[in-house]
């Protein structure tokens, strides 16, 4: 057998994946601007105009690749997106989602990070900012740079290869933003950490005007998640005016 010549080689080129996003918006002219925008960033966009469409797409992808991330508009003329987002959640899907609205009240925010959005971006907004946003969301799911050995807290354990989070060997729910929130926690062990180092800590560096409250959102959410009774961590301690304690010992003792 000899040799192929590789300039003879007729071969279609191997096809680069492109990341998947699903983007829920019911704004014709809006959707047609952003889906332009990204598809000419690289991603491969799948535009749903209502709620219907978008549990559609979501059910239709769990056969094949997925999506690499969410976009997501608040009002819709078929329910409200936090809906989506809730069901999300609930089924343990951890699929990074960003909310967008043209509601300006902070409540929507706190409600939507509460439900599991990674991230919130009020309308109007830069299309360079919802492009540098929804890639940082997408990156922290894949994972933050640093040691992936298991990390072992009495009965909780922080897998940060696999991305997982156990209690008593049982998988507990986080978003991507949560986890990687977690994560930074517990590699500083007895440390008091600031939310602006927080911040920094999980955030992409092409990420602008990160909401700095979200952390205490995110952190309440991962009590819930993490602590046998959230009302009284021993896991995630609040040093008022401070910042936040991973407590050294297990499980807080």
């Amino acid at each position: 057998m000899t040799e192929s010549d590789p300039s003879t080689d007729t071969s279609p080129p191997a096809q680069i994946q492109r990341p998947r996003v699903l983007l829920v918006e019911d704004d014709a002219r809006l959707g047609r601007m952003v889906e332009d925008y990204l598809s000419e960033a690289g991603w491969a966009v799948r535009h749903a105009p209502t709620l219907a469409q978008a549990l559609a797409a979501l059910d239709a992808a769990r056969s094949g690749p997925g999506y690499d991330a969410a976009i997501l508009d608040l009002m819709l003329p078929d329910g409200d997106g936090l809906d989506l987002c809730r069901r999300l959640r609930g089924s343990g899907d951890d699929l990074p989602v960003l909310v967008l609205s043209a509601r300006g009240d902070p409540l929507d925010r706190v409600i939507g990070l509460e439900l599991g959005a990674d991230d919130y971006l009020p309308k109007p907004f830069e299309p360079r900012e919802l492009l540098a946003r929804l890639r940082a969301i997408v990156r922290r799911r894949q994972g933050l740079p640093g040691s992936a050995h298991l990390l072992r807290f009495g009965r909780l354990e922080i897998d940060p290869q696999s991305r997982q989070v156990r209690v008593d060997g049982e998988a507990r729910a986080l978003t991507g933003y949560q986890f990687d929130l977690l994560l930074a926690l517990a590699r500083h062990p007895g440390r008091v950490l600031s939310r602006d180092f927080l911040l920094d800590a999980v955030k992409s560096s092409g990420a602008q005007d990160v909401y700095d409250r979200s952390i205490d959102v995110h952190i309440s959410r991962i009590r819930a998640v993490i602590e046998d009774d959230p009302r009284h961590p021993r896991r995630i301690l609040t040093l008022r005016g401070a910042g936040y304690v991973f407590a050294r010992g297990q499980d807080g003792a």
